[in-house]
């Protein structure tokens, strides 16, 4: 059995008091991002939350919605207590706030699982490695990450922008919310240097490009126009 995980953003939430939850095209920004892990091959799509307006709207639209502690330190820390209780072998992990989330890309995801791995995510190509808030990834021959980092790893490209999707096994999801923030972790401030910190591997899908997400008013924008467009 494998539980996709949709975990809102903070932006996504509109977390200021009185404020409503983003909407794009007459909807919810997070019943986007259901509809499109509800199209992959997934045996449960869960939303963890712990909005209550998250909550209400899933509900609204017929999803499945948990309410989770709002101590969390992080997202996977909340993917954990969703999933605690059930049966999943492989919970994936997807943000809240990815409304144009590339279906296909969560399958390919847990297909890799075949090569023995215990947990993947994915990347695309990156032309500008500039900005601190993209997130490089430099894999291996076998495609396993090497190290991700905020800088531009490495030095003089080819450049791989991580996409933050995660897929688990349960076991390995376990033992990560278990394990401390390394080093390397509290330094780039990414929590996925968790895993190789602790001699983990992960293996890195890789897609022709990665799919816009909502992290900012400008954001929202573009991806607002891209829902006008097929209109």
């Amino acid at each position: 059995m494998i539980v996709l995980a949709v975990i809102p953003s903070r932006y996504a939430a509109n977390r200021l008091p009185g404020k409503p939850l983003v909407e794009i095209a007459g909807r919810p920004m997070i019943q986007h991002v259901w509809d499109r892990a509800s199209a992959s091959r997934a045996d449960r799509v869960l939303v963890a939350t712990d909005d209550a307006r998250i909550h209400a709207a899933v509900r609204a639209f017929g999803g499945e919605v948990v309410m989770t502690s709002p101590e969390h330190r992080s997202g996977t820390d909340r993917v954990h207590e969703a999933a605690t209780g059930s049966d999943a072998d492989i919970v994936v992990n997807v943000q809240g706030d990815e409304p144009l989330l590339d279906t296909s890309l969560l399958d390919r995801l847990v297909e890799a699982f075949a090569d023995g791995v215990d947990v993947v995510t994915a990347a695309a190509p990156l032309a500008d490695p500039t900005s601190p808030h993209v997130v490089k990834v430099v894999c291996d021959d076998r495609g396993d990450a090497l190290y991700f980092s905020r800088s531009a790893v490495p030095h003089g490209g080819p450049y791989l922008q991580h996409i933050g999707v995660y897929a688990y096994r349960r076991a390995a999801l376990d033992r990560f919310v278990t394990t401390s923030p390394g080093v390397l972790e509290r330094a780039e401030r990414l929590e996925q240097l968790r895993v190789l910190e602790s001699g983990g591997r992960i293996r890195v899908v890789l897609t022709e490009q990665a799919h816009p997400s909502v992290d900012t008013p400008a954001d929202l924008a573009r991806v607002r126009a891209h829902f006008e467009e097929l209109t």
